[in-house]
């Protein structure tokens, strides 16, 4: 009888964990307003673990990157926006990505090189991840799901940019087309 107990228990236990992974899979980027961008972790360019929680009380602006795309030149635009506001409290995060045409193909290395020696990059940029699909990384799933009033789910393409408040919270989305300075007001509205 205690056998049979247990090994009931056992299959609801190994059921229930069963639906949950198979729940949390297909509900990934449900919106959820308790979290924050300051619950993710990733990883730096480098490959060393880095919580967001560190930019905490900062304006984030978070960017999905590619090195050969005829976008890349928003870079520029990006360095002179992080040069100008990273002393009142914006941080931009870059994360390179090869989802879209093969646009960033190089190692992290070899990313971080072109960054530097092309556009003078300096704000952090992180390792190569991708934003849309099963391998989406956990951070891009949550800020596609938490911009308030955003109907698109999925990354259209290289340099789609997400302002986050001091609070950790999305605000709003910018496609590719988007350059850097155009979002230099909503910016400051932020860092007051």
């Amino acid at each position: 009888m205690k056998l049979t107990i247990l090994i009931s228990a056992l299959i609801i236990s190994g059921l229930l964990t069963l639906s949950y992974a198979i729940f949390v899979k297909k509900n990934k980027g449900v919106r959820n307003p308790k979290l924050s961008v300051y619950d993710f972790s990733v990883n730096d360019i480098k490959g060393n673990k880095v919580h967001l929680s560190k930019y905490k009380d900062s304006v984030l602006l978070i960017v999905n990157t590619a090195s050969k795309c005829g976008f890349t030149p928003q870079f520029e635009g990006l360095q002179k926006l992080y040069d100008q506001y990273k002393g009142k409290g914006l941080v931009i995060l870059g994360f390179p990505c090869n989802q879209f045409m093969n646009q960033d193909p190089g190692s992290n290395d070899e990313i971080v090189e072109f960054c530097q020696l092309n556009y003078g990059v300096s704000f952090p940029m992180f390792d190569k991840i991708d934003v849309n699909g099963d391998a989406a990384h956990p951070l891009y799933e949550y800020l596609k799901s938490n911009v308030p009033n955003e109907k698109y789910k999925s990354i259209k393409w290289n340099f789609t940019k997400f302002l986050v408040d001091k609070n950790g919270k999305p605000v709003k989305r910018y496609g590719s087309m988007t350059k850097p300075q155009k979002i230099e007001k909503d910016i400051l509205k932020l860092l007051k």
